[in-house]
């Protein structure tokens, strides 16, 4: 690209190293990861096609309960007038809505590096579905964004950190640690909570087909690490835990929404402080770690010491949830109930045009 065609847009470069692997024997020899990969050929799904890009968006309809408001029963948000509370109605979802964006292209940046790095060719296979899924996830949040909510936010530091510390790793398997287990784990529960909640209908369309693709990429990192772990030196497996921990506290302070309370004139410490304790906002990052925990004891990286880190943090009781696979299993109940309305559908509009007298030819 010349300079002048990056001259109006924000790039920045990063330094990362990464062994590129070749694959000779192009042999199968991982059958569950070749049966995922499989299952995302069939999943795949066209945005302009699938949503209804027609709808105009009320804010409005991206309903947060009081409770679930950052700064709820504070001072400040008692003081606060209709105004400043219509503002920050519209704000937190245009932030929320941002960092799903970026989070979606270090995701899409991560994947094309699994393709070049990973060492069997069911891998490779997978990891090339995910780089489609994750260009559509960007195109889809940064039309929402700019074209729907027109309102948009840069990428949160915390998750800025996460996503650098993941893409500069020379790793394969700490970049499929860190991204599809910590990151996808956390968007898989986010998202979650963002179509049971939300009301606005494009919104809700959108977390719901992107909840299906990232139920194949956390199994993928499962899949992928869970054997990979068994045979590793104690002291290579510590230096994964202490990054999984390093990245649950990364992840849980970027919601603390210290960029809206900036842009608003608030005070942003004191906000910040207020929301790292309410006790909606604690309930609701704890949940962000409901996906991701169950899939750390299932690679086997929930040890003792690692339990008692997750308890201080609050998310241990989450060891016991919905498996990965389980959530896989249900994201492909929905896909496949989802096609078969559509086909139900077009069966119906075909039987009613074939039902139509045709017109006389004068």
């Amino acid at each position: 690209m010349t300079d002048a065609a990056t001259k109006s847009i924000d790039v920045e470069r990063i330094e990362a190293t990464l062994d590129v692997t070749y694959n000779w024997g192009y042999e199968e020899t991982r059958k569950e990861l070749r049966e995922l990969y499989r299952k995302a050929k069939r999943a795949q799904w066209n945005a302009e096609d699938r949503l209804d890009w027609s709808i105009d968006v009320d804010l409005d309809k991206q309903y947060i309960p009081d409770f679930m408001h950052p700064l709820f029963g504070s001072e400040i948000f008692d003081k606060m007038d209709e105004t400043m509370k219509g503002r920050l109605k519209h704000e937190l979802p245009a932030w929320t809505q941002s960092q799903f964006l970026h989070g979606e292209q270090g995701a899409l940046l991560a994947a094309a590096q699994l393709v070049n790095s990973v060492p069997d060719m069911d891998s490779k296979y997978y990891a090339a579905t995910q780089v489609m899924d994750e260009a559509r996830h960007v195109e889809v949040f940064d039309r929402y964004l700019h074209t729907k909510i027109q309102n948009s936010y840069p990428i949160n530091p915390h998750l800025k950190s996460l996503l650098d510390l993941i893409l500069k790793d020379s790793r394969w398997d700490m970049k499929l640690l860190g991204m599809q287990i910590m990151v996808e784990g956390l968007a898989l529960a986010a998202f979650g909570v963002t179509r049971n909640t939300i009301l606005e209908p494009l919104l809700h369309g959108i977390t719901s087909y992107i909840i299906q693709d990232e139920a194949r990429h956390v199994a993928y990192g499962v899949l992928s690490l869970r054997d990979h772990y068994k045979d590793m030196k104690e002291a290579d497996v510590r230096e994964r835990e202490d990054f999984v921990y390093e990245a649950a506290v990364l992840m849980r302070d970027r919601f603390l929404f210290k960029e809206v309370w900036e842009k608003l004139g608030l005070p942003a410490e004191e906000c910040m402080e207020i929301a790292k304790h309410n006790e909606g906002q604690v309930q609701f990052r704890q949940l962000l770690f409901s996906k991701i925990v169950p899939a750390i004891k299932r690679i086997g990286l929930l040890s003792r010491r690692q339990r008692e880190r997750f308890a201080a943090l609050g998310i241990l009781e989450y060891e016991n949830w919905q498996d990965p696979f389980e959530s896989l299993q249900e994201a492909e109940a929905e896909a496949a109930a989802e096609r078969a309305a559509e086909s139900n559908q077009a069966a119906v509009t075909s039987s009613v045009l074939l039902s139509k007298p045709s017109a006389a030819v004068v």
